[in-house]
């Protein structure tokens, strides 16, 4: 379904990322990294949320359910499908809750092969954290003018309504504003908290 670009501005889009991150050596506390939500509507900043979750964990999925529960909203975006390590949120299990497309992004092309072979050699539960990556679709490339490509896969939509979401909210750059300005807020926060 092709809109125009005034209809994709009066979307209400979330965007997903993390602050980061330093790892203590083994035998120290349990890290925590701030995990951000941001609500977008078109490009104006609507509301934002922050909580912490566990590095290389599995609460983040949880945690994103729990914070789109206090919105409505159109679609979400995620910086990736890892955050803080791999704390990994599951793209299926947000479609399923919600009922609306999650738009994956990722800057540089994915490697899966090394991901998996990463998840192998650190965790015993990698069956279940691969699962995550096995369960989504094909990664297309979605290039804005003059930009370096992003990676895109999606749930719950096709890749042609995620391109004009991406194109439409890319206001200054090829990264979507919902993504940008989570990643803003959580680099900015994640500073103050050290």
């Amino acid at each position: 379904m092709i809109m125009h670009l005034n209809a994709w501005q009066e979307l209400r889009v979330v965007g997903v990322e993390d602050g980061g991150f330093f790892r203590e050596p083994s035998g120290g506390a349990t890290q925590k990294a701030l995990f951000v939500c941001v609500l977008l509507h078109g490009n104006w900043i609507e509301d934002f949320q922050v909580d912490e979750i566990t590095v290389d964990g599995l609460d983040a999925s949880k945690k994103l359910v729990s914070m789109l529960h206090h919105w409505t909203f159109h679609a979400v975006m995620l910086a990736g499908v890892s955050f803080a390590g791999f704390n990994l949120v599951d793209p299926m299990l947000v479609f399923e809750e919600f009922g609306k497309p999650v738009v994956i992004i990722s800057r540089t092309k994915p490697d899966n092969v090394a991901v998996k072979n990463a998840l192998l050699r650190h965790f015993e539960d990698w069956q279940i954290r691969w699962g995550i990556f096995e369960r989504l679709g094909l990664i297309h490339e979605v290039s804005i003018i003059n930009e370096v490509p992003l990676y895109v896969e999606v749930v719950g939509e096709d890749i042609e309504w995620a391109n004009e979401l991406i194109r439409a909210s890319a206001a200054c750059c090829r990264i979507p504003e919902p993504i940008r300005v989570a990643r803003l807020i959580a680099r900015g926060l994640t500073r103050k908290a050290q």
